[in-house]
């Protein structure tokens, strides 16, 4: 390649990293613009007192606290299932299968996460269906609905990051382990997962990222509009991508559509909250294991 070309070359791969990187600001920057003048505790809140609303003593008609609260139970409770699942998966994959198993399961993992997003929610509503007319005639969508399919719909990023973290750890660091007397499974959990944590709580952050922010799935599966806060795993919930929705969709005046907008800032904020969260966590088992080491 001449010299000319590969400066045209290398202006192009400048020019691919810069372009995402200022669309990503300004996209933040008109967020911030439209949203942050609406944050504040009115619209969390609306016209109830904050300490009623936080203790649920008084329901919030006009502020986004119970959607906030939703979102946040239907992270937590699809993490909660979604984790320990993908996890061991990945483990298997990386550390005890076998060819044929971990190619079928591979490909299972895959299929999975090529579903789209309503394709899972249409999948929810069925099963409810199928309930109703078999075991259940009373079950209704709700939030323990919604934390499944969401998890279904999270797990394959926790099943590859695992694998891959794990499998890409040098072969030295796998031989430690019986240099120092210590089963397999003792060094998949003081060796291996250590140092693969930082690729694992990398894909556990993303697949929450993905929970907070998917409409599609809760749309069809428990999330209603003026629900109050989840009182129970079976009831209605409200949730932050479901208020940006219906407000981008049927706002009348602007003031509706920067309240719209605030809710998106707080969503923002949330899922990097989340991200910090898993960075200093990460930080602390790093600390941990060496000092152990």
């Amino acid at each position: 390649m001449s010299r000319s070309g590969q400066a045209s070359f290398k202006i192009f791969c400048w020019l691919s990293a810069l372009i995402p990187m200022l669309c990503v600001v300004a996209l933040l920057a008109f967020l911030a613009a439209r949203g942050l003048p609406t944050v504040s505790a009115a619209l969390f809140f609306g016209d109830t007192q904050p300490l009623a609303a936080l203790l649920g003593r008084a329901p919030v008609w006009d502020g986004i606290w119970p959607a906030f609260a939703g979102t946040l139970s239907l992270v937590l409770l699809s993490a909660a299932v979604a984790i320990p699942v993908g996890v061991a998966c990945g483990i298997h994959l990386a550390e005890f299968a076998t060819d044929r198993s971990k190619a079928a399961l591979s490909l299972g993992a895959d299929l999975l996460a090529g579903v789209p997003s309503i394709v899972m929610g249409l999948f929810g509503f069925a099963l409810i269906l199928l309930l109703r007319r078999t075991l259940l005639p009373n079950a209704t969508t709700c939030l323990l609905l919604s934390a499944a399919c969401m998890a279904l719909l999270i797990l394959p990023y926790l099943i590859k990051t695992t694998q891959a973290s794990l499998e890409g750890l040098p072969e030295e660091l796998r031989l430690l382990g019986p240099s120092l007397g210590l089963t397999r499974l003792q060094a998949i959990r003081h060796i291996l997962l250590p140092a693969a944590g930082k690729g694992i709580l990398g894909g556990a952050v993303l697949a929450i990222g993905r929970a907070a922010e998917d409409t599609a799935v809760i749309l069809l599966t428990g999330v209603v509009a003026n629900a109050g806060l989840p009182r129970g795993l079976l009831d209605k919930y409200e949730a932050l991508p479901f208020y940006i929705f219906t407000t981008a969709a049927e706002h009348q005046t602007v003031g509706e559509l920067d309240r719209g907008f605030g809710a998106a800032l707080v969503l923002l904020l949330l899922t990097s909250g989340i991200f910090l969260g898993a960075h200093l966590l990460h930080a602390a088992m790093q600390r941990r294991w060496r000092t152990s080491a």
